[in-house]
């Protein structure tokens, strides 16, 4: 069980949606560093941040899972040498398929899971299947879900399934926006601006948990790195349109999980 008096720092990774893997892998490997000078614990990164995520507006490279793997390895050792646990968007096949997935490597880099996106939009289908299967993490002790873009923004359920079995927070890695054209976003949470944002006060306030969402450092993004208290109230967020980490301490004792708890589904027969 937590501490109720317990606090986590955690770190969210505004980064550019760079060309290559190993321009990713060597701005994870700053970003660590960068998150051990701040006693983060957890580092998430954007949805698909390798090798990036296909069927957009920009290049990514083929698919390779040895390239994956060795990509894997090299996140595993930036977090042992750093200390900081991360949490990895990353393209990874299994018998079923290629995977839209997302890592967890520990702070001593022994990897503790995966999280598929399985709710995928339609755009996604050509390239990434599902596996069906959900799982709770942890980190210093403090169980945390992970929800994948799509699934997070039109899916509650994902979310609510994370909260449920006990998770203070859920990690959302996501990829809203683009380098080429879009809207200029300059409020947060503007009703002009796309539904994003308010979707991720929703998340949280729906389940009385922390909701932390990690976009791309695009030119016109359409949403911003965001951290959500569990009464739905904006913690901190990242200036548009600009790349680097967004650190944010949690209160623990605040995710009680109640809304998530008091749901019946006996109140909704098929």
């Amino acid at each position: 069980m937590t501490d109720s008096s317990a606090k986590l720092r955690i770190g969210l990774a505004t980064v550019p949606n760079a060309p290559t893997v190993d321009e990713r892998l060597d701005t994870l490997d700053r970003i660590l560093a960068e998150a051990a000078a701040q006693q983060v614990a957890i580092v998430c990164f954007p949805e698909a941040y390798i090798p990036g995520l296909r069927g957009f507006d920009f290049p990514v490279p083929p698919k390779d899972q040895a390239r994956q793997e060795a990509a894997l390895e090299r996140i595993r050792q930036s977090a042992a040498t750093h200390g900081v646990a991360a949490i990895v968007g990353i393209e990874w096949d299994t018998e079923l398929g290629a995977h839209n997935a997302a890592v967890v490597v520990n702070r001593d880099g022994s990897v503790q899971g995966f999280q598929t996106k399985n709710q995928l939009p339609l755009e996604e289908a050509p390239y990434y299947v599902p596996d069906g299967k959900r799982q709770l993490f942890e980190i210093d002790g403090v169980p945390f879900g992970i929800t994948i873009c799509h699934e997070g923004w039109r899916y509650p359920e994902a979310t609510r399934w994370a909260a449920k079995r006990g998770a203070k927070i859920v990690f959302h890695p996501q990829l809203t926006g683009s380098d080429t054209s879009g809207p200029t976003l300059t409020r947060w949470g503007d009703p002009d601006n796309p539904y994003y944002e308010n979707a991720m006060r929703m998340r949280s306030i729906e389940n009385t948990i922390y909701f932390a969402s990690v976009n791309y450092a695009f030119a016109y993004p359409e949403s911003a790195t965001s951290v959500i208290g569990p009464e739905g109230d904006l913690l901190t967020y990242f200036p548009y349109g600009e790349s680097g980490l967004l650190v944010c301490d949690l209160d623990l004792a605040a995710a009680t999980g109640l809304i998530a708890s008091r749901y019946d589904p006996g109140l909704y027969p098929e």
